[in-house]
């Protein structure tokens, strides 16, 4: 099949009037070659194999937006087809609009390129010029479309949708070139409107760049956490947490920091869905690069199901003291074992310290598990079980020594209150990074935090596989026997403040 040539020229031969749709410009794929193959048949071919490798569980809610990376499909192409992979089963959309951030320049509000198509190797992408059209009438959308002609931030996910996709979709390219929150509000206020079951968004972005591997893994966890969070509040002030860090080579911690944001504005705005976390990967994983990577994650947005956790926020209102507190119990009660003393709770405890309910808490030495037992009884007080499980995750953990007094001068500690375990009757119900799994089967049980999904980047699958064989010890696809329990729970993780 004759490939197509890599469009290097002035951005007067990458319009051009295809004589049809009032002579609106086609934008001519500007990476194909680079980023992604520009031969339809190995295109065909890729995608092909990375689809018949993907196994998505069911889920009756059809996606509404899917975040994805946007490197060259040899380091991000696998983690983005997770994301796709969500749209196989209900694969019909009016409007597909795809939102990055400008990677060619900074500007004061957002850039919709209204034309009549994008090309790619696989062919042209119509776009909805009816839509572009009425958003260039917006003053924060009339910023110059030609940032869009060589920005790879969109262009690399629209052969995937070609591939996916039922044709008859057309698309809305826009890429944003603020951070301003301003900006962005106005930009999420103009597009809510669109965002409805008929239309998808797709959010093109990759996580860190440029820490070492196992920085990378750490940051791009919390990224991703927040973003589970649905808040974009939260979402923004991790960013700019993670950025103010002091991360060595950490240049950025999300590139497409106001596309995400204008999204979980929409959706947030929007009440009732839910973020569930596909894959994380980074560059390192296939250049064997650890010094220097590049983080990607692949996220979906449904409608949530409407019988969620009570959270019973004011039982679990957990104020800046009761956090001290809990840390102090948890270490006075592993320095009074160190010690061969008897360690005595405060005498006056608040109303979240007397709840009855489950905890773990976990050990880290030097950036390593170190530690880590819980338990979910809810009929002793919380306190008590702080105590009682940080002298167990630091002297009674199988899977290490006793812990020194050595070691302890160097431990990091984490708290995990738990909330009440609901049973559920479809692993659809999980959503990782929120969610806390329980599986048992007759005498056999396991569990895994909500973290650990986030921490290891499984896939949910690997989620169920890994908690079944590893913990409960009834084998990878023992979720699937109709006689296995699963249960859901979530997790108030905390960590101490070392100021």
């Amino acid at each position: 099949m004759m490939k197509r040539l890599l469009i290097l020229l002035s951005v007067m031969s990458i319009f051009s009037d295809i004589g049809a749709q009032n002579n609106l410009p086609v934008r001519k794929a500007a990476v194909a070659g680079q980023f992604y193959s520009d031969d339809a048949e190995a295109l065909e071919k890729y995608f092909e194999k990375e689809f018949n490798q993907i196994t998505i569980a069911p889920n009756d809610k059809k996606v509404r937006a899917i975040i994805v990376p946007h490197a060259g499909y040899v380091y991000s192409g696998r983690t983005a087809a997770w994301g796709f992979a969500t749209l196989r089963e209900k694969n019909i959309y009016k409007n597909v609009f795809i939102l990055g951030s400008s990677h060619i320049a900074a500007f004061d509000g957002a850039t919709v390129f209204h034309g009549s198509a994008f090309e790619t190797p696989l062919g042209s992408a119509e776009i909805n010029a009816e839509i572009t059209g009425i958003l260039q009438q917006n003053n924060i959308f009339k910023f110059p479309q030609q940032y869009q002609i060589e920005d790879h931030v969109l262009e690399v996910e629209i052969p995937f949708l070609q591939y996916i996709l039922e044709p008859g979709f057309k698309i809305i390219p826009i890429t944003i070139g603020t951070k301003s929150s301003y900006a962005l509000n106005k930009i999420a206020e103009t597009l809510k409107p669109y965002f409805t079951e008929e239309n998808l968004f797709v959010i093109s972005t990759d996580l860190s760049h440029y820490p070492s591997y196992s920085d990378a893994v750490k940051a791009d966890s919390t990224v991703v956490q927040s973003i589970l969070s649905g808040n974009p509040e939260t979402f923004d002030s991790v960013v700019r947490s993670n950025e103010n860090s002091g991360i060595q080579n950490y240049r950025t911690a999300i590139c497409g920091y106001s596309a995400v944001y204008v999204l979980m504005s929409i959706a947030g705005s929007s009440q009732g869905f839910a973020y569930e976390k596909l894959k994380y990967s980074n560059s390192g994983d296939i250049s064997g690069d650890f010094d220097r990577v590049v983080g990607y994650a692949a996220v979906a947005v449904r409608a949530s199901d409407k019988k969620e956790i009570d959270e019973t926020n004011d039982t679990f209102a957990i104020s800046e003291n009761d956090k001290i507190i809990m840390f102090e119990i948890a270490r006075g009660s592993i320095e009074s074992r160190l010690s061969g003393v008897t360690y005595s709770l405060p005498d006056s405890l608040s109303k979240i310290l007397n709840e009855k309910c489950g905890v773990f808490v976990t050990l880290h030495l030097n950036d390593k598990l170190r530690g880590c037992i819980g338990t979910f009884r809810q009929d002793r007080e919380l306190s008590r079980n702080i105590q009682e499980m940080a002298t167990a995750a630091a002297f009674n953990d199988p899977r290490f020594d006793p812990l020194s007094k050595e070691e302890y001068k160097n431990i990091d500690l984490e708290i995990s209150v738990l909330t009440p375990m609901q049973k559920i009757d479809s692993v659809k119900q999980i959503v990782l990074g929120k969610h806390g799994i329980y599986i048992k089967r007759g005498n056999m049980a396991g569990t895994f935090l909500p973290q650990v999904a986030t921490e290891t980047g499984w896939t949910l699958e690997e989620f169920l596989g890994h908690c079944c064989r590893d913990k409960a010890g009834i084998g990878w696809d023992g979720w699937k026997d109709e006689d296995t329990e699963i249960f859901i729970y979530e997790a108030i993780i905390l960590t101490e403040n070392k100021d």
